[in-house]
């Protein structure tokens, strides 16, 4: 089994108004404090997951790309200590191109980030001043190519179904993107989620989103698009090229254990015995650091998942995958056949309307079912 280490920086220089992550605006950064803490995260789960060969981490947020080059390289140098590393260990950093310059790159490449995976978000200025983005196009597109010059691998993320957007907007963009992208490129549809600034906004009728049946297209044209220039849909939202999948969110995806260090931050586990245990730490940054200064880690909570729990979550997880959810996998991880576990009746409807097929091993949704995936998944479990 693969196992990932997630590590939360949960600040960031201006919140966007469409972000629901758990990301905080500080004035001031103790960067001593939160490495020293950080670490002494680490070293409670190493002492909890001896043994265990690491194959990925990442560095999410928030903006990571605001810690402090030598805080990345200390942490990476601290995981290689307490646990095995894989030969080709997978390190990606989350950045933004307002945030990250020149030395910035360099000096996270120096400390041992392999991938760096960049929120550009939009390559047009009017859409990144709506989307609260600190950056402007050009500015995106020369830290796209300076990333290609440092990092063996990168990606970047774009939000389509934005305010005004047309289906031909989109295609021009979405080509722009394909030339500049390397190996990976992940594309979001905009959404409005509760606690954010759109949702107020969105709700008062400052703005409206194209509606379902133009994001549809959108999307469809997404896949053809991204197919033709050799970076297909291996999640429903995440492109590369063969080989270059993110391995990290491929153990979500897959159901693989991970680790989650810092505010907010979810980790899965597998103890001896098999049963799965779910992880959250304490969200609000002031409260995880107390936490780990007094007994050395910042766990909130620490929940052991039933069958139905971990069978549901599988699930959801698995069929975002273009592959699907292999039926083998799921009998290893959960000691059940999929197709006696889940809801027979929905998955009889599912592949009898289309939306979900067999593909040798694998259960997965067909390009009608990718369009109304949360449905199709609902019917399961």
């Amino acid at each position: 089994m693969n196992f990932g280490i997630y590590i939360h920086w949960p600040f960031c220089l201006s919140k966007c108004p469409y972000c629901d992550f758990n990301s905080h605006v500080a004035e001031s950064i103790d960067q001593a404090d939160w490495r020293r803490t950080l670490l002494a995260e680490l070293d409670h789960f190493a002492a909890v997951t001896r043994g265990r060969t690491v194959t990925s981490v990442f560095f999410g947020g928030g903006t990571p790309s605001l810690m402090e080059p030598a805080t990345t390289g200390a942490l990476l140098d601290r995981i290689a200590t307490r646990w095995p590393m894989a030969p080709e260990v997978e390190v990606t950093l989350e950045a933004n191109p307002g945030t990250v310059d020149a030395g910035r790159f360099a000096d996270f490449r120096a400390a041992g980030v392999n991938r760096l995976s960049m929120g550009l978000q939009a390559l047009d200025d009017a859409s990144l001043r709506f989307l609260g983005r600190r950056h402007d196009a050009a500015q995106a597109t020369a830290a796209v190519e300076l990333a290609r010059r440092l990092f063996p691998r990168i990606s970047f993320d774009l939000i389509y179904a934005r305010p005004g957007q047309t289906v031909e907007d989109w295609q021009t963009e979405l080509a722009y993107a394909l030339a500049l992208a390397a190996d990976h490129l992940s594309v979001y549809q905009l959404t409005i989620e509760p606690g954010t600034a759109f949702h107020p906004a969105h709700a008062r009728g400052d703005f409206t989103l194209p509606d379902e049946d133009c994001a549809a297209e959108m999307f469809e044209i997404t896949q053809v698009q991204t197919g033709n220039a050799g970076l297909p849909a291996y999640e429903i939202s995440n492109h590369a090229r063969p080989e270059a999948e993110c391995r990290h969110n491929l153990l979500y995806w897959q159901g693989d254990d991970y680790l989650g260090i810092g505010p907010g931050a979810h980790g899965r586990l597998t103890d001896r015995s098999g049963q799965v245990w779910a992880l959250r730490q304490h969200k609000a940054p002031g409260r995880w650091l107390a936490e780990v200064h007094s007994q050395g880690h910042g766990t909130a909570e620490r929940l052991r998942l039933d069958a139905g729990e971990r069978r549901d979550e599988l699930v959801m997880m698995g069929l975002r995958l273009t592959e699907g959810l292999s039926a083998a996998r799921f009998a290893r991880q959960t000691g059940q056949r999929l197709d006696e576990t889940v809801n027979r009746s929905g998955l009889a409807t599912m592949l009898g309307e289309g939306f979900l097929e067999w593909a040798g091993d694998h259960l997965r949704a067909t390009a009608k079912g990718r369009l109304v995936l949360n449905a199709v998944i609902g019917a399961l479990v």
